[in-house]
């Protein structure tokens, strides 16, 4: 996956996903940490921070930037299971409900397809059904729940999208 500063569809906003800077990184680690998920596992903002912030191979970290504006973040490790796993994506609560979330979903897939990826991949907990409705609404199936993958008492569920089937 490569930086793509090519605007993506948001009716009336344009919207841009750039490689993740550490400032960015700061920025966005203490507004996500105080929301669901992160609140609920009890991230940091510097935690989120340096994750968001880390380089390494086969983790792509992007800003999501909505009329220049800084609105949320997405980390995609790339051949995952014959396609790419969205690991993160957080939107910042101002740019909740306007588009981006999608925008950021259409942009992950379309650079998947792009590189010949069959599958996408990504996870959200079981308690964050909002996630899970969003993913679903988009096109991608649960497959399993995965206890304990995080935390104790909590699992994870797993969903993917076939994006190839030859």
């Amino acid at each position: 996956m490569a930086e793509d500063t090519l605007p993506v569809s948001v009716p009336g906003s344009t919207v841009t996903f750039q490689p993740m800077t550490v400032e960015a990184a700061q920025s966005l680690g203490g507004a996500l940490a105080r929301l669901d998920p992160w609140a609920h596992y009890a991230y940091t903002g510097a935690t989120l921070a340096a994750f968001l912030a880390r380089e390494e191979p086969g983790a792509q970290r992007f800003q999501i930037i909505a009329d220049d504006a800084l609105a949320g973040a997405i980390v995609i490790r790339s051949n995952w299971l014959r396609g790419p796993y969205l690991q993160f994506l957080g939107v910042l609560p101002a740019f909740h409900r306007r588009g981006f979330g999608r925008s950021a979903l259409c942009w992950f897939e379309n650079t998947a397809r792009a590189d010949g990826a069959r599958n996408l991949w990504v996870a959200a907990s079981e308690f964050n059904v909002g996630a899970q409705t969003f993913y679903e609404r988009h096109g991608f199936v649960r497959l399993a729940s995965v206890d304990g993958l995080i935390a104790e008492g909590t699992a994870e569920v797993l969903f993917r999208k076939r994006i190839a089937t030859d």
